[in-house]
């Protein structure tokens, strides 16, 4: 295996994909995940389980709360919107937004990467089936390319340019699930529910289900990740896994 780069992994659909993508490419992968203080901490779990899968050669969960600010429904107490109430396709960004939040995953693994000697870091941002969040976009991805090659020694004394890879940022759900899938990605570990219930199941509801059962729709899959039986069946059409 090739180049050793920091893959942002939260063990959702998108990242999953970006660390098969990361390792088709000839990279060796260091996943990097966040307990922030979200509410899905589930998430954490399936990030673990993805890494391993998938074949990083290191796995670190790093602690930060984000809860100090609040400002989310993710680490706040606000509710995360559901349903009609959960603009998926709105232009407005949502509450489900988390200040800077991509911004700071991006410095922590800019960090690591200095460490480890790698010019590379994977973020599975995407910028057409998303919610609108403003740190999904390809400007923001170049800015903070250009950031850091200002920021570190590397940067600064060694030349060295960063370059920060954003495989999925210009495809569909769909694509990404379809790409996933050529790469043996097991999408069932994974999970994206911003509000999932105790055991791990997803709502159905929240604007992170409802582009990810879009996304599984347009690409004639069905989602293997456990649902909550009462909140999906009607709305798509068909019996999801049990948790």
């Amino acid at each position: 295996m090739g180049k050793t780069t920091v893959v942002l992994l939260s063990g959702g659909l998108d990242s999953a994909t970006t660390l098969a993508m990361a390792v088709a490419q000839g990279y060796r992968p260091c996943a990097l995940t966040f307990r922030y203080g979200q509410r899905h901490e589930i998430e954490i779990a399936a990030a673990r389980r993805v890494a391993e899968t998938l074949g990083a050669v290191e796995h670190v969960v790093t602690e930060i709360d984000l809860r100090t600010f609040g400002g989310s429904a993710l680490t706040g107490d606000i509710a995360v919107p559901k349903g009609s109430r959960a603009p998926a396709d709105a232009e407005t960004i949502p509450v489900t937004y988390v200040p800077a939040r991509n911004t700071i995953f991006l410095s922590f693994a800019l960090a690591w990467a200095e460490v480890l000697g790698s010019s590379d870091i994977f973020i599975g941002v995407n910028a057409v089936d998303y919610s609108g969040y403003p740190d999904c976009r390809p400007q923001f991805i170049r800015a903070f390319e250009s950031l850091a090659g200002l920021a570190t020694r590397a940067g600064v004394e060694g030349g060295r340019p960063f370059r920060v890879h954003a495989p999925l940022i210009a495809l569909t759900k769909a694509e990404i699930i379809r790409r996933g899938l050529e790469l043996g990605v097991d999408y069932a570990i994974t999970r994206s529910c911003y509000d999932p219930d105790t055991a791990g199941a997803a709502c159905g509801e929240c604007e992170s289900c409802r582009l990810r059962l879009a996304g599984f729709a347009a690409a004639g899959a069905e989602d293997p990740a456990p649902y909550r039986k009462e909140r999906l069946t009607e709305r798509v059409g068909f019996e999801p896994t049990s948790p």
